[in-house]
């Protein structure tokens, strides 16, 4: 793994909680983006060298909505950057780590994601994340 990329956070409604991370961090956020293909809404919020990503639900079915279920809002996942996610998520495999999902997916900030499962990694879900070029 390359670096530390952003710390994402499960919320129930993205303009309110806009808002407060304005206030909180003292900027408004970098970007907003909807990602249909995993039903969710973001904003970043960057300081210096590290980001906050915002995460709210536009699809009921989709993870995040469940995770708001059962815990509410708070930290969602952690992310890294990675220079190949192809043989980052090989790596990882062989030391016993469980993806969510096998193949990158688009993710927000343009980035393609693998997640790897809580129960692999002591009950932090883990985004590993590489730039698309």
């Amino acid at each position: 793994m390359k670096t530390f990329d952003h710390i994402g956070i499960a919320v129930k409604d993205l303009d309110s909680s806009n808002l407060l991370f304005e206030k909180l961090l003292g900027v408004k956020p970098s970007n907003n983006e909807i990602i249909p293909e995993q039903g969710v809404n973001v904003s970043f919020f960057k300081k210096s060298d590290y980001k906050i990503e915002l995460i709210s639900t536009t699809d009921s079915k989709n993870p995040v909505n469940k995770f708001l279920s059962k815990r509410g809002e708070g930290i969602h996942h952690i992310a890294f950057k990675v220079d190949n996610i192809k043989t980052e998520v090989d790596r990882l495999k062989k030391d016993g780590f469980i993806p969510v999902n096998e193949k990158p997916i688009k993710g927000a900030d343009n980035k393609i994601v693998v997640f790897f499962h809580p129960r692999t990694t002591n009950g932090v879900l883990i985004e590993i994340c590489e730039e698309i070029k």
